[in-house]
């Protein structure tokens, strides 16, 4: 019979404020939700009765699940990855998209937004996550990006549209698969060979199509962007939220602070080049993003000053080793060598990405209510952002998925 869970002696960071408090319980019930957190001796004297499988966490860090806002399963960059995804049949591009899930998820990634995925596997791949069949992260998706006629990803299967119209029915092809949010490109990007950064590539009217129909159906859109002058445009659109944003400038960050946009930054794909190397990347495309890398940089302290509401993506895949720990640790590492706290970076990959996909009623905080979506680690990442390097265990909506300590042995809610 199912059991309750109770981590006893936890250092907590719950994701509702910036510090991590010791001596803290939670315990997670039959049913995979949080049912109590608060002082250790308060939580265990309440749930004695319901003998519950009682953990001493030895003053380990218990906090929420990482939330990763750039994701894509099917990662399709030029090279070998590409080679990968184009020659998949559409069971094997589901297969490798499941892999990636499942090591995104032992890397305690418990929540991804995809931002562009290929042939709509990523909703098959979503249904069988949610059905139990597959171990995978909670998944909020875009399903295809929508670029112009050879814009950014048309070869790493955008859906292609031009005018209007175009893109109009482009969006509402996506909203009838179940698209979450929508994901548009409106400028060049490191990953295109025959663009530039900075080359503008939808017109306004193009632009308000998406963004008018998504808002009509209660969807937020994201945009590809890397220039100033054409991320101003879609600002005065409506656009929601802002991924890369190589070229951002201290005017620009302002005006998104005061219209409340969101920035994806994904810092690290300017300055991953083992990345590149390893997965066959080709040497323009290298050059470009390393080239890129200094004033990526300068956009993410432009957005810090000016208080722009920052989500963590990492572009790469969350679970992909690199200096000597995962993407998404990596990504925060920058963030915080860039100038941002510890605990606003892990805020920046737990409840505050839940608050831009809508969905603070059930994820995003260690709180009574909440789906017990839950990782650990030693020492305290609120005050150095490097503790995630010891990741240990990952609990997602109440089921063990990686336990390098045995602490809990066989138990789930579920």
């Amino acid at each position: 019979m199912p059991r309750d869970l109770v981590l006893v002696n936890c250092l907590l960071f719950d994701g509702t404020g910036e510090a991590a408090i010791p001596d803290r319980a939670v315990r997670v019930g039959a049913e995979g939700a949080i049912v109590a957190v608060g002082p250790s001796d308060d939580v265990l004297d309440d749930a004695r009765t319901a003998d519950p499988l009682v953990v001493d966490m030895a003053g380990d860090c218990v906090m929420p699940g990482l939330v990763n806002m750039h994701v894509h399963l099917g990662l399709g960059l030029p090279g070998d990855l590409q080679a990968a995804v184009h020659g998949a049949t559409a069971a094997e591009l589901v297969l490798l998209m499941a892999g990636n899930a499942r090591g995104a998820l032992r890397a305690g990634v418990t929540t991804v937004r995809l931002v562009g995925e290929s042939r709509y596997a990523d909703f098959a791949l979503r249904r069988a996550i949610e059905a139990g069949a597959v171990d995978g992260p909670r998944i909020f998706t875009a399903g295809h990006a929508l670029c112009c006629s050879g814009g950014h990803g048309w070869d790493a299967d955008g859906l292609e549209a031009d005018g209007a119209d175009g893109f109009r029915r482009a969006t509402r092809e996506q909203l009838r698969a179940g698209a979450d949010l929508i994901k548009v490109c409106i400028s060049g990007g490191i990953a295109g060979e025959h663009e530039s950064i900075d080359t503008p590539q939808l017109t306004d009217d193009e632009m308000a199509a998406v963004i008018e129909t998504a808002h009509d159906w209660g969807r937020k859109v994201t945009a590809h962007a890397g220039p100033a002058p054409v991320i101003e445009r879609a600002l005065a659109l409506g656009l929601d939220c802002v991924e890369h944003g190589y070229q951002l400038t201290e005017a620009l960050t302002q005006d998104m602070a005061a219209r409340g946009t969101w920035y994806v930054p994904t810092i690290v794909v300017s300055r991953c080049e083992e990345f590149f190397v390893a997965n066959g990347v080709p040497t323009w495309m290298i050059d470009r993003a390393l080239s890129a890398g200094p004033r990526h940089w300068e956009s993410l302290q432009h957005a810090l000053r000016s208080g722009v509401p920052i989500a963590m993506g990492s572009d790469m895949p969350p679970h992909a080793a690199f200096d000597g720990t995962t993407a998404t640790v990596r990504e925060l590492e920058f963030m915080v060598e860039a100038g941002m706290s510890s605990a606003a970076a892990l805020l920046s990959a737990t409840a505050r990405p839940i608050e831009w996909l809508g969905a603070s009623d059930r994820l995003g905080t260690v709180a009574v209510g909440k789906r017990a979506d839950l990782v650990s680690v030693r020492g305290n990442p609120a005050a150095d952002i490097s503790a995630l390097r010891s990741l240990h265990l990952v609990v997602k909506d109440g089921r063990v998925h990686r336990d390098d300590t045995g602490r809990l042995g066989a138990w789930s809610a579920i």
